[in-house]
């Protein structure tokens, strides 16, 4: 997910990396009577969403279905008559965790608490190219005085993980609120700081999550800040204010991405805007029709994918939670589906 957040939980080293996939994808294609759940899903819903985004699908034969689904009396008809469920790399079981978009407190001046600023990308950093690292831009304070900064927030914790989820919304101490995006980033690779800590034997791997990280980042500002210089990955950002309080952060397809609906994939694998079943196991088994309209770094693979659960603390807390196996299935045009399983 370039907009959204990367996978917090993925990135932060709660989840241990999956294998690469492999390098000559299998396609298998299943009936919808195959799928867990299908019967008693909202399709309504997912097909509401899945209009939001299908008309910026550069594909003829998308397009095509993307304009017939405002004219079907039943959305589960229309899913059933236009497309078929395509298993890809059905030997791999499906990775599943949650994201969501995080509300901070800031001020759009510096004072009183209000010392840590998120910083618009200056103009010489050019996407793709290395810059600067974590550490030699808080060394060299090389954003400082250039007029880059696009708010303060009052916590330098908050400012990482804000760099680690990518959007958020910040509470202004002016009163009002301003919703900030990714705005581009610094050349460098994300590094894992659970993993660092887990490396020190600080913690054991069943031990971190972000609570966990925040907690002693904060018990120890001195050893804290050092950790959080590990990951040389520097995240800049810009102004969305222009999205609707009520609706969800922009993902990848620059479009708002919904609260239970929307999931980040890899885009190698899965077209950007397709529709996508999922079967979700652990503790909150979630079987459910959603569109794939985000990316994130961390989300890699065929059977990977971040669930967007909605803006706030709450959601955070569920989102953390997510580290489950199942298995995910793409929704894709008859004429593709059936063309890929033949490797025509």
């Amino acid at each position: 997910m370039r907009h959204v957040r990367w996978a917090a939980a993925f990135a932060l080293g709660v989840v241990m990396a999956t294998p690469e996939a492999k390098a000559a994808p299998t396609y298998e294609i299943l009936k919808f009577d195959d799928l867990d759940g299908w019967e008693t899903d909202d399709h309504q819903a997912a097909l509401t969403v899945f209009q939001d985004t299908c008309p910026d699908i550069k594909d003829p034969e998308w397009a095509t279905l993307c304009a017939l689904a405002t004219s079907q009396p039943s959305a589960k008809a229309y899913f059933e008559l236009f497309f078929r469920p395509v298993l890809i790399n059905g030997d791999e079981q499906a990775l599943f965790t949650g994201y969501f978009e995080p509300e901070l407190r800031g001020s759009r001046q510096r004072g009183g608490p209000y010392q840590y600023p998120l910083h618009r990308k200056p103009p010489e950093v050019t996407n793709g190219q290395r810059w600067l690292s974590r550490r030699e831009i808080e060394q060299t304070r090389a954003l400082e005085g250039r007029g880059l900064e696009l708010v303060w927030l009052d916590n330098p914790v908050d400012k990482f993980f804000l760099q680690v989820q990518g959007s958020g919304r910040v509470k202004l101490a002016e009163g009002g609120a301003m919703r900030v995006g990714y705005g581009g980033k610094n050349g460098h690779e994300y590094s894992s700081i659970g993993q660092e800590l887990i490396r020190r034997g600080v913690y054991e791997p069943h031990q971190v999550s972000a609570q966990v990280i925040r907690r002693w980042v904060q018990r120890n500002p001195i050893e804290g800040a050092e950790l959080l210089r590990h990951n040389a990955s520097y995240v800049f950002f810009r102004e969305v204010s222009e999205v609707p309080s009520h609706k969800g952060p922009l993902g990848a397809m620059n479009r708002s991405i919904t609260t239970m609906r929307s999931i980040a994939v890899d885009p190698a694998f899965t077209t950007l805007g397709a529709p996508v079943w999922i079967e979700k196991g652990g503790a909150t088994p979630l079987n459910r029709l959603m569109i794939a309209q985000d990316t994130g770094s961390a989300i890699k693979g065929a059977q990977r994918a971040d669930i967007f659960y909605g803006t706030g603390d709450q959601a955070g807390r569920q989102a953390g939670r997510i580290k489950d196996r199942g298995r995910l299935v793409v929704l894709m045009p008859i004429q593709t589906a059936y063309t890929l399983v033949s490797g025509g």
